[in-house]
């Protein structure tokens, strides 16, 4: 795990296996949980995950591929992604295929957070976490006595993670965070889609996934920065700050350029007029094509290598001024054979090109087999393919061990590796604490 040195002085080296930061010896269950996980980068780790739906699982779901030990509390019962209304089979195994997507690895402890003994549980387990992730509304864990202030005090050295729509301050910091909402606002929508038909989101939870995955990186600067300083400290993520730092470049084609970005449809922010979707004889094809070499690669792929004499395509600009040509020029001869045909065809000539995969079709690129991007884990269901981490690594990359757990299954582990006897832990099942 990361060594832990005075402010001022580094260190490297790690923990022995089989010894938690302070040197004590970690439980059974525990050596067992972090085995299968040596040698990856957060290794020893402990996260204690407060998170629900999507953004903080997302996030806590790359470092648990990664090796850290993410331990997941839910409501008695399990939180609402559990349930969604995609297949009813899975809803009702509370396992639905959304949630089982960002929660493989993690372990799951159920606890009512209104009750006083669920709190010192959780500061209990706040006590030897590393991290604590959450993601309610701005002030909703200090109310419970369970916000950074609190936990940061039983433990300095703890690094609080709070993911929100808005961030925990500003006169926006109470209102809720959802990824349509947040697409709305950051300027996303207002460049996506169609000028005739008018904004559109996207066809995933992109503001989410963006904010979880600035989340990770957060966590694990964090990690890091601790690494030389022995400090904690309180994360604040701001989906919206997030999403619109993933919009660099178009926040400074207004604020240093002054450009307004419009919606462009298909097109690619180069604006090339051989950069587009173009229609084939099947069905769609993203062309790519941006630079003197691609056009010229391309125009001859088509089989109108005559084009490239043609005055009024001489240089980019012509060729903007003249698009609707260019494109009638191109379609038509796309139109003798289908997108993925093309594909294949362009990409061997230089000119960069995409047929539009489905997701049920990429999954079994061979690309994607070559690079075992998807992984597979046992379930009682059968086996699972699932997504893992968007990176290779040399050594100690992620990789996905374990489905995503039951509800409260490892809440007797849990509970029994901070002291609590079977006793303890059957007394707070009868009071529904657990």
């Amino acid at each position: 795990m990361i060594t832990e040195t005075k402010a001022g002085q580094t260190k490297t080296g790690e923990t022995k296996t089989g010894e938690t930061k302070t040197g004590e010896t970690m439980s059974g269950e525990t050596k067992a949980w972090n085995g299968i996980k040596a040698g990856r980068p957060f290794a020893g780790v402990r996260i204690l995950d407060f998170t629900q739906v999507l953004a903080g699982p997302y996030a806590s779901y790359q470092l648990a591929l990664l090796g850290a030990e993410v331990i997941k509390i839910e409501r008695r019962g399990g939180e609402d992604m559990r349930r969604t209304p995609l297949s009813r089979e899975w809803a009702d195994r509370n396992m639905a295929s959304a949630f089982i997507a960002v929660n493989g690895n993690k372990r799951s402890l159920t606890l009512d957070l209104q009750k006083p003994a669920a709190r010192e549980v959780v500061r209990k387990l706040a006590a030897k976490a590393d991290v604590v992730m959450e993601n309610f509304r701005a002030g909703v864990m200090d109310r419970l006595g369970l916000g950074y202030g609190a936990l940061s005090a039983i433990n300095p050295r703890l690094i609080y993670c709070a993911i929100s729509g808005f961030g925990q301050t500003g006169p926006a910091s109470s209102e809720a965070g959802y990824d349509g909402k947040i697409q709305a606002m950051s300027g996303i929508m207002a460049i996506t889609g169609h000028p005739e038909m008018g904004p559109t989101r996207a066809g995933f939870a992109v503001c989410d996934v963006l904010s979880g995955a600035t989340g990770a990186f957060a966590i694990s600067s964090a990690l890091f920065q601790r690494t030389h300083t022995g400090k904690g400290q309180l994360i604040d993520v701001s989906m919206l700050e997030a999403s619109l730092a993933f919009l660099a470049t178009q926040v400074a084609d207004y604020t240093v350029a002054g450009h307004h970005q419009p919606q462009a449809g298909n097109q690619a922010i180069s604006r090339k007029a051989t950069a587009n979707l173009f229609r084939a004889k099947d069905s769609f094809l993203l062309l790519a094509v941006n630079d003197e070499k691609q056009y010229r690669a391309l125009m001859t792929g088509i089989g109108r290598a005559d084009v490239l004499d043609d005055p009024r395509f001489g240089d980019w600009f012509l060729r903007k001024e003249n698009e609707a040509a260019l494109r009638t020029i191109i379609e038509q001869a796309l139109a003798a054979a289908d997108s993925k045909i093309w594909e294949r065809r362009l990409n061997d000539t230089g000119a960069p090109c995409a047929s539009i995969w489905k997701v049920e079709e990429i999954i079994d690129h061979p690309q994607i087999a070559d690079r075992n991007a998807m992984q597979t884990v046992d379930s009682p269901w059968g086996r699972l393919r699932l997504v893992g981490s968007g990176f290779q690594m040399a050594h100690g990359g992620g990789r996905l061990d374990t489905l995503a757990p039951g509800v409260g299954a490892d809440t007797d582990a849990v509970l029994a590796e901070i002291g609590y006897d079977a006793a303890a832990i059957a007394a707070l099942r009868a009071e529904a604490v657990i």
